[in-house]
């Protein structure tokens, strides 16, 4: 019976990962940023990528806030008006 050797670190958001000592990648959740020779050169490349955050999805806002940013916007540019009409 085979099994599968798995190398795995996490650095600076992303994972650097080797599989049955094959190439090492630099990786996120979704893609495959690069693949390299030595864990070494994965882990200087990832340490040169900007900080990984996993983005996630807009939630929607609930209508009260919605109606309550709408009203002070209006608040603003009623404001702004009355400062121009003095001038």
């Amino acid at each position: 019976m085979h099994s599968a050797m798995l190398s795995k670190t996490h650095f600076n958001g992303y994972d650097v990962i080797n599989v049955n000592n094959g190439p090492w990648r630099v990786c996120t959740h979704h893609d495959r940023l690069g693949s390299f020779g030595s864990r070494e050169e994965a882990m200087a490349f990832a340490a040169s990528l900007p900080a990984y955050k996993e983005r996630t999805a807009m939630t929607a806002q609930p209508a009260n806030t919605a109606t309550a940013k709408a009203a002070s916007a209006a608040k603003k540019e009623s404001s702004k008006d009355k400062a121009k009409s003095k001038h």
